[in-house]
């Protein structure tokens, strides 16, 4: 069986697999940059990121006012 005959159309499924992944590659990082510059825009119009509000937890108000009083007597 001779594998010239197929060499066409392994080059080519090759190509377009390499085009392929090369644009998902390319759109995901401009996607990823446009998602940081919103977020940063967000940011200085004064918004905040749920995982950032820790001090609403009231585990995380216990641990806040116990080491304020622990500053208090030291």
């Amino acid at each position: 069986m001779e594998t010239n005959a197929h060499i066409d159309f392994i080059a080519a499924a090759y190509a377009a697999a390499t085009i392929v992944i090369g644009a998902l590659i390319v759109w995901v990082t401009l996607d990823c940059r446009a998602q940081t510059r919103k977020l940063a825009d967000l940011e200085l119009q004064g918004m905040t990121r749920r995982s950032e509000m820790v001090s609403d937890r009231p585990a995380s108000r216990a641990a806040e006012t116990a080491r304020e009083q622990a500053e208090e007597q030291a």
